[in-house]
This record gives C-alpha cells, sequence and structure tokens, in this order.
C-alpha cells in the first residue's frame, strides 16, 4: 500500500489517476485530516481523475459548508458505565475543529459522508434545539440530571459564533435551574460568562476544557482551528476567577507524542486555577484508525511506527479496543505508567480531592402561558 508520501509524490510527477485521497492532500490545507475516504456504509468507492491540464494546482482549500437540521429530539441518552453523565446535548453534527484524532469522526459516515475532511468541513446545524430542549424539559415525567455538553463534536466550535446554538441551549437550562457540565477546545466558552457565572453560583454549571499540548506548533498541527493552548489556560484561568468549577481534560494522551508533557500540562492547568483533571488514551474507532495513521505518515514519518506500536500494546495488540472499563485508559504496562504518572501527579499538585456534584433540587418548570401561578 503506498504512503500518503509516495501518492503525493505520485500527484506531482505523473499524470495518471490518482485517488481522491491524494487529490484531497491538495485541499487540506488548514485542515486536520489528510484524507476524505468514502465511509464504512457506502457500496462504492470514488476515483478522481487527473485530466492531464495541471487542473489540480488549481483546488482550492475546502470551505465550510454548514447545513440546516431539523432535529426531532435533542437530549442523547447512554448506559455506559464508562461515562459519568447519561444524558447529553450535541448542538452540532461534525466538528470544524478538525482534531486529526477525534473518536465522533466515524459518526459522520451515518450520513452517507465521509469521515475524514467531510467531518470538519460539511457541518450540520440544530438551530432548533432550544425550542426542543424546552419541549422535553416541560414532559411531566422529566427527571433533571446533569446534561454534558461536547461529548461528541465541540459546542463551541467557530460556527458556534455565527449559529449561538449553545447560548441558546444554556439559556432554557438557567430558566430550568438545571445543572449542566461543558466540554470544549475552545476558548469561545468565555462570550457565555454572565450565564456559567450566574449558574456557578446555583450550583449547576461545570467547565471542562481539553488541554491536550502545550506545544503551540504541535496543536496547530493535531487541532488546527481549536483554540491555541495559551487562550485555553487563560479560559481556565478566567473562569476559575470568576468562582465557576473548572476541570482540565487532557485528551487524548498519544504515546510518543504529548505523554511526556503530562506533568507540565497538569502544573500549567492548576496554576490556572483548576481543582479536577481526568485523561482518556487515544481511540482509533472505525475510521479514525486509517485516518490518524494518514496524518501522522504524512506530519511525523519519522516516528510514525513507534507511536503506533505503543498504541497497540495499550489495545491488546489491535489499533483499538472498545471494551468498557479499558477504551478510556488502556491495558498493559505503558498505559499503566500513564496512569500511575498522572495519578502521582494530581496528588502532588493538590488535584482531585473533591469532585464538584452539580444540584438537581433546584429544577422547576417556568410557569408557561395561561398557567395559574402558584400561591406560594
Amino acid at each position: 500500500m503506498a504512503t500518503l508520501i509516495d501518492m503525493r509524490e505520485r500527484l506531482e510527477f505523473t499524470d495518471e489517476a490518482v485517488p481522491e485521497d491524494a487529490i484531497a492532500l491538495r485541499q487540506a490545507r488548514g485542515r486536520g485530516a489528510r484524507s476524505n475516504v468514502s465511509g464504512r456504509h457506502e457500496a462504492l468507492s470514488r476515483l478522481i481523475f487527473d485530466d492531464g491540464w495541471q487542473s489540480l494546482e488549481d483546488l482550492s482549500a475546502l470551505k465550510t459548508d454548514v447545513t440546516d437540521e431539523a432535529a426531532k429530539t435533542i437530549i442523547t441518552r447512554n448506559r455506559s458505565p464508562d461515562l459519568s453523565f447519561d444524558r447529553s446535548i450535541n448542538p452540532y453534527r461534525g466538528c470544524e475543529h478538525g482534531c486529526s484524532y477525534c473518536y465522533a469522526r466515524p459518526t459522520h459516515a451515518n450520513m452517507g459522508l465521509s469521515p475524514g475532511l467531510d467531518f470538519e468541513s460539511r457541518l450540520f446545524a440544530k438551530p432548533n434545539a432550544a425550542e426542543l430542549l424546552r419541549r422535553e424539559l416541560m414532559h411531566p415525567g422529566y427527571k433533571p440530571k446533569t446534561i454534558a455538553l461536547g461529548t461528541n463534536t465541540d459546542p463551541y466550535q467557530p460556527i458556534e459564533r455565527q449559529y449561538r446554538i449553545t447560548r441558546q441551549i444554556l439559556e432554557v437550562l438557567q430558566e430550568f435551574n438545571h445543572p449542566v457540565g461543558i466540554v470544549t477546545k475552545s476558548a469561545l466558552v468565555l462570550r457565555d460568562l454572565d450565564i456559567l457565572r450566574q449558574m456557578a453560583e446555583r450550583g449547576l454549571a461545570k467547565v471542562a476544557i481539553s488541554v491536550t499540548t502545550l506545544d503551540g506548533d504541535l496543536a496547530r498541527k493535531m487541532e488546527p482551528r481549536a483554540s491555541v493552548p495559551a487562550k485555553r489556560l487563560q479560559a481556565l484561568e478566567v473562569l476559575s476567577a470568576s468562582g465557576i468549577p473548572t476541570a482540565a481534560m487532557l485528551a487524548p494522551v498519544i504515546p510518543a507524542l504529548n505523554d511526556r508533557e503530562l506533568e507540565a500540562i497538569l502544573k500549567a492547568v492548576s496554576v490556572a486555577g483548576v481543582k479536577e483533571a481526568g485523561y482518556v488514551l487515544l481511540r482509533l474507532p472505525l475510521e479514525v484508525s486509517t485516518l490518524f495513521r494518514e496524518w501522522l505518515m504524512n506530519e511525523m514519518p519519522d516516528s510514525a511506527a513507534h507511536v503506533l506500536s505503543l498504541v497497540r500494546s495499550m489495545r491488546l495488540g489491535k489499533d483499538y479496543d472498545a471494551t468498557w472499563g479499558r477504551r478510556q485508559t488502556g491495558s498493559g504496562p505503558y498505559a499503566w505508567s500513564i496512569g500511575r504518572r498522572f495519578e502521582i501527579t494530581c496528588d502532588r499538585l493538590g488535584l482531585n480531592r473533591g469532585k464538584t456534584k452539580l444540584r438537581t433540587g433546584l429544577f422547576k418548570r417556568p410557569p408557561q402561558p395561561g398557567e395559574q401561578l402558584d400561591l406560594f
């Protein structure tokens, strides 16, 4: 099988037909994925031919295309023993941050699209999310538990500046006194500081920011359209100083790539005022395995084999082990050493000595037009 480097050389020096994946390299500037492979549900794979007129040189970088989706429900529920929440909301499908390792990429195949470049350039927004949420919270049988925002795709990815769906969701949750936990890589979360501060005062909000590296160059390669590390640390500092419970997520920890920074990252987030931290080992389900391998071969060909060898050593000899209880932390000596380093460093820095538990007892459905108000 030809490597991406081989395919790129063929693209430059021959006029023969080349795969779409190789041509996609021309359009991947500023993106995370290096190809646009057909999804696993597609019966046919696409092939693009060079017409011999050097037209590949005219290919422009991909532009982000957003489609409004008329969602029917908005709260997603899960029964995973690996997760600390049983319900979540994702305002968007796909994510413009373009993280090369994103475990959510395979979901785009369910839309008939590629988990590669399509995932980060062909997005879906749910503008009716707040309306649907209000309807579900008004249901007489609804019982409140913390809703997680950002479990699949980032609620503060760049298109949130225009669509403001996440802010609308927070406004509804604030109105109902409903607890929310947020996970993001974006400093845009500070835009909603007013709502988050008010909710935090009542024990209803918590924000976790993913910090995968302190190296700006590495961050630009792995997460090309996410906030730079310095901005994420600054956001954690502002949130913490505003009285909002914060956490840092080292996710993913990639062996021989960013795991060497584990102690430094924990120290940096501790200085920013963070009191809780967690980590997740690199996960490579379905198409993510091929996409991450392509990215690694393109960006770091000299260390790619070593990184992938260590990944397999933590996944029972495979690229990924989805077994509950192991998929987040892996297994084997290398995975064990990462876990111990994390625990020792957190203990030394005073992290995770307490867990913020959000309140559910304040939940109340606001009066609706035409309803009689309570006397007491």
